[in-house]
């Protein structure tokens, strides 16, 4: 057999940790309770066995002395007065049957033997076809044969109504162990949830501390490695700020060298790489200010307008974008933000492509559409989720050579999840990039 075929029954086990400790311990307490039902249904077995038994010995014993001391004509008018239900006498040899006796019939008959005086022969035989019943055949002082015809009925110690009780415990077992389980597992889930939210340049709930003191010890650490991914996502803001600022003042020193030098291919070079390397600080800080966060109040503005203003800025220079789609709709949101995101995405399909088409959209829900169109390249499929991370850049046609710092993408999914927006790319049939913006009405500040 396999490893994979003996491991397959284990698929039947839950995946989630709940429902694992669920059955665990509902199953302990269905046990425990079975457990404890077995015992007390044996010792009222047993108990009630030995009453019925004792029963019948007091009462074959009497019976069989009234018989002997009556006249046998009254012996008839005595039998329907002596009739238990599960034994009755009848005055003759009764019906044939067989020597060997059950453990039960076995039981009944020492207890009849010790009841019946010595001085009466007695026999016992079961009567094949009726189960457990077997007669008891003696002769009284006169001679006469008497059988005692005994039909035990099942001993039922229970109750009529315990099984409605033993239903109505099964359902308070289940609804216990649900809310036990429940109860141990919502702090786990409420940490998971903090731990996939996670975002420390969002002001967002901290975790609760309060609880049983493991839960309140793990939502303290929780809240501490929060509050230190913070501490140094803003020291990288600094840092990067400060590089900034120290490096302008020898980049312009640089610069103005180059300036006066004379003029050759090397002046040129030497212009070019000063100015990527003043373009690559700009964009790191941009982007570690956008991956930080933003202080910048959000306002209600007209997308149509909007839009429309920052195409006609770019055909004001001469280049080829275009506008289609009115949705007539208005949203609250960071405006410069916005601009800068779709700057980005437009710079990028000028440079790859050529030209750039911008559409607008709204979906039944009200969320807003963007689109930015172009014909270029476009990326290779395992690549476009890479292009969103910072510093990254295709080896192929979007490499040093065009300008790019491998930021632009980064920024701008990084503000798209600030204003509670989604980027989404892909390639265009035909060829060509689609970079596609949805954003809510509504934003709400962190």
């Amino acid at each position: 057999m396999s490893i994979g075929a003996a491991l397959r029954p284990l698929r039947l086990w839950p995946r989630t940790l709940g429902s694992r400790l669920f059955l665990i311990l509902l199953a302990g307490l269905l046990l425990a309770q079975g457990l404890t039902f077995s015992v007390q249904f044996i010792e009222r077995y047993m108990a009630a066995k030995a009453v019925m038994l004792n029963t019948l010995e007091n009462d074959v014993a009497t019976s069989v002395a009234i018989f002997d001391r009556l006249p046998a004509s009254e012996r008839a008018d005595w039998l329907q007065r002596l009739d238990r239900g599960t034994y009755r006498f009848e005055l003759g040899a009764g019906l044939p049957g067989i020597d060997t006796l059950t453990d039960q019939g076995a039981g009944i008959a020492a207890k009849i033997r010790q009841a019946v005086d010595p001085r009466f022969p007695i026999r016992f035989q079961s009567i094949p076809g009726d189960g457990k019943r077997l007669q008891a055949h003696l002769t009284l002082s006169d001679g006469n044969p008497l059988t005692i015809d005994v039909n035990p009925a099942p001993i039922m110690p229970l109750a009529q109504w315990l099984p409605y009780v033993l239903f109505a415990q099964l359902l308070l077992l289940i609804l216990c162990a649900w809310l036990a389980v429940r109860l141990a597992i919502r702090p786990l889930v409420n940490l998971a949830n903090a731990a996939d939210a996670l975002d420390p340049n969002k002001k967002t709930p901290r975790l609760s501390e309060t609880g049983p003191s493991e839960v309140a010890y793990a939502a303290t650490a929780f809240n501490a490695m929060r509050d230190r991914i913070a501490h140094y996502l803003e020291e990288r803001v600094q840092i990067l700020a400060a590089i900034s600022h120290d490096l302008q003042t020898p980049i312009t020193r640089m610069k103005l060298r180059a300036e006066f030098a004379e003029e050759s291919i090397e002046k040129d070079k030497l212009v070019q790489d000063l100015a990527e390397i003043e373009r690559l600080v700009h964009e790191g800080v941009a982007y570690a200010r956008s991956a930080h966060g933003s202080t910048e109040k959000a306002s209600r503005l007209d997308m149509d307008s909007f839009m429309e203003s920052l195409v006609y800025d770019y055909q004001d220079t001469g280049k080829a974008v275009t506008l289609s789609g009115k949705i007539e709709t208005a949203i609250v949101t960071r405006p410069h933000a916005l601009r800068r995101i779709f700057t980005n995405l437009i710079d990028n399909a000028l440079k790859f492509g050529g030209i750039a088409e911008v559409s607008l959209e709204k979906d039944p829900q009200g969320t807003v559409i963007v689109k930015v169109l172009d014909r270029g390249p476009g990326i290779p499929e395992d690549q476009l989720k890479a292009v969103l991370q910072p510093f990254f850049r295709l080896e192929q046609s979007r490499n040093r050579g065009t300008g790019g710092t491998g930021l632009g993408l980064a920024i701008t999914q990084e503000l798209t999840l600030a204003i509670d927006g989604t980027l989404h790319l892909a390639n265009r049939p035909g060829g060509g990039l689609s970079a596609e913006i949805t954003l809510p009405q509504t934003f709400k500040p962190h």
